[in-house]
């Protein structure tokens, strides 16, 4: 089979050509409204956004759906219609599969299977799954990325920016610079299947003492940097569950519960794409946890400062969350600041802050979240905006897709009990220690400094604080 349109040089550009037609043709109706005075109906602009995105898969259809997904990344109208587009991308048909394959393990890599399915079991957005079989009998999940991803990547993340800009243009609410460069910085990444083996060992480990979770076993020697092979974990998806027993349902909840969390509070490590697809169910309700290519490490100070927020939030103590949020590498912070952030934060640890069985909430047009993030949006902008740190992107993410599903089991737990057990013997220099030996033993980078300037994000729009020739804050002086 010849290569595709999607995947040729020729097809690229007339993608991104028909693309980028599209959005000049937007970028000058929503330029025309900021400097003439031109109204732009905001939901019909995104119904464009979505359809000149709507014939390209790869890499930009991935960032789409995961912009969907984070409440601070778009607003609620783009939001909203790119939550309908689809990541599944055609499959590379088996000529091409064969000749991919040979590129990763040489000539006679079908001589290393005992058997290797033909058809696609997933196609996605930068690759796809083949299952096959080892000479060991272990049923095994063949990842192979499409080609030339690389450059892909690359020319989709410069489509990216020029979306962004279009928005900013319409919409100063949102400084999307940061988020452009945490999404680029995961996405890249996403590339390595090397690094992805490296993350998948990790959570085997980490996970090793928790009898509810399961995770693939890599098999290294049919593995390259654009091959991953692991073992295949049978299981049914979690969405087909949801008219089980309360009892069953909250199993299945407290089992993502802990996949998620025990990570994050054990060894500052969050599994950062909390897609519907990247876990499934066994016959015993026990989850299997699949896909390590978005993960993402935090500093341990970073930890201890979503642990020293949750104390400030259950005592209301403001001094106690604005050393909180000066952990994470927040500045001048003003008391009406504080007051936004923590609107935002009270969301967040709500379920974890009430001492009772409980739901999670509710999804507002279908993001969990969405609604209050648009009235803290409102309220920063009032304030004069704030940087908040770059890891925030999909920390959010993570815990907003979790309370998602947990919204849609129905599940009813006892949230601040779960959370508190897991935090009960927390210590940061403990956790420093353990992150350090874990991510050496299996060759993960440990995280950048907290305060190095480079990972902080504006949900609002504002300017970083410009500073006098004193070295002063000139809004900090200004009120």
């Amino acid at each position: 089979m010849a290569e595709s349109e999607e995947n040729s040089l020729s097809g690229r550009f007339l993608r991104y050509a028909r693309v980028g037609s599209s959005m000049a043709g937007l970028g000058a109706r929503m330029a025309g409204e900021r400097y003439l005075g031109f109204r732009v109906d905001r939901g019909k602009a995104a119904i464009e956004l979505k359809d000149a995105l709507g014939g390209l898969k790869g890499p930009l259809m991935k960032v789409a759906q995961m912009l969907a997904t984070i409440p601070e990344a778009l607003p609620k109208e783009y939001a909203d219609e790119l939550r309908h587009l689809q990541t599944n991308a055609p499959p590379m048909g088996w000529p091409f599969v064969k000749r991919r394959m040979a590129t990763e393990l040489g000539p006679g890599w079908q001589k290393r299977f005992k058997t290797f399915e033909h058809e696609a079991a997933a196609a996605a957005s930068l690759g796809q799954v083949h299952k096959a079989v080892g000479f060991d009998d272990r049923l095994l999940a063949c990842k192979l990325q499409y080609p030339d991803m690389q450059s892909a990547v690359e020319a989709d993340l410069n489509q990216l920016k020029m979306i962004f800009g279009i928005l900013e243009r319409y919409d100063m609410a949102i400084s999307t610079r940061q988020i452009h460069a945490e999404i680029s910085a995961r996405l890249r990444e996403e590339l390595d299947y090397a690094l992805e083996a490296k993350h998948c060992a990790l959570y085997h480990e980490m996970l090793a003492g928790e009898p509810g979770v399961h995770v693939p076993e890599i098999v290294p020697e049919l593995s390259t940097k654009r091959l991953l092979t692991a073992t295949w974990l049978e299981g049914r998806p979690i969405m087909s569950f949801l008219e089980d027993s309360i009892e069953r349902r909250n199993t299945l909840a407290m089992n993502m519960f802990r996949a998620w969390y025990v990570p994050l509070y054990f060894y500052g490590v969050i599994h950062g794409d909390p897609h519907l697809g990247n876990y499934s169910v066994r016959p015993d309700d026990t989850m299997n946890l699949l896909d390590f290519g978005c993960v993402r490490v935090f500093p341990p100070s970073f930890v201890r400062g979503v642990i020293d927020l949750y104390r400030a939030l259950q005592t209301d103590d403001r001094d106690a969350a604005v050393h909180a949020y000066e952990t994470w590498g927040f500045r001048n912070m003003t008391r009406e600041l504080v007051d936004v952030l923590n609107m935002w934060a009270s969301f967040l640890y709500g379920p974890i802050l009430d001492d009772a069985t409980r739901r999670i909430g509710e999804a507002d047009h279908g993001v969990y979240g969405r609604e209050t993030a648009e009235k803290v949006h409102k309220e920063l902008r009032r304030v004069g905006g704030v940087e908040v740190p770059r890891e925030f992107v999909f920390m959010d993410r993570a815990a907003l897709g979790l309370g998602s599903v947990f919204i849609h089991l129905k599940a009813e737990i006892n949230w601040y009990r779960l959370f508190n057990e897991l935090i009960e013997d927390f210590d940061e220099a403990v956790l420093a220690e353990r992150q350090r030996e874990m991510l050496g033993r299996f060759g993960v980078p440990l995280p950048p400094s907290p305060h190095d300037g480079s990972n902080l994000v504006s949900l609002t729009g504002a300017p970083p604080p410009r500073t006098n020739g004193n070295g002063n804050d000139e809004q900090a002086e200004r009120r």
